[in-house]
């Protein structure tokens, strides 16, 4: 039997993440976890006045996700991060050796479209080219795979769904 992988949906703000997050984990059939849930109230704070977040400030943020994906280890389940460097992606593997990672990937224009029609969100489209600047893409050596996020949310699920059938068996 096929033991379902931890995937850690990615990418910069305004990919998709919360939107394929939970429909890859629902085709999946395991549980999903929001990411931005596990930030200190500081960090939304920040965000919401438009200030980027230190390394500092993404430590407790990250061991919190490595630590709900580490307890889910065997048994599945997506989680939205946006991991934009791999140093932040080791922690998370360092918590949680067998998680994969699904790179929501695109046009910065068609991100750009997609942050400003989001409603409810604390992170402003003035963090994007930040985002970009710290963006360093899965190397070789990382569990996961790239997902253009061109088209609709069920294509780009899709699109994540079948990447994932191509990868390894998850490290237990």
């Amino acid at each position: 039997m096929n033991t379902p992988h931890v995937v850690v949906v990615m990418g910069v703000a305004g990919t998709g993440k919360t939107t394929i997050g939970p429909l890859l984990a629902a085709r999946l059939g395991v549980p999903y976890a929001e990411g931005d849930d596990f930030h200190p109230q500081a960090n939304i704070a920040k965000m919401s006045a438009g200030t980027p977040l230190t390394d500092e400030d993404r430590r407790p943020w990250l061991d919190a996700i490595g630590e709900w994906a580490h307890g889910r280890a065997g048994l599945g389940g997506v989680v939205s991060c946006s991991a934009l460097k791999r140093s932040y992606r080791d922690r998370l593997r360092a918590a949680a050796p067998g998680v994969v990672f699904v790179h929501l990937t695109g046009d910065r224009a068609l991100i750009e479209d997609r942050m400003s029609h989001r409603q409810g969100h604390f992170m402003p489209t003035a963090l994007l080219d930040s985002q970009f600047a710290t963006l360093q893409p899965l190397q070789a050596d990382e569990a996961g795979a790239d997902v253009d996020v061109s088209g609709g949310p069920e294509e780009i699920t899709e699109r994540a769904a079948l990447a994932l059938e191509d990868l390894p068996e998850p490290v237990q």
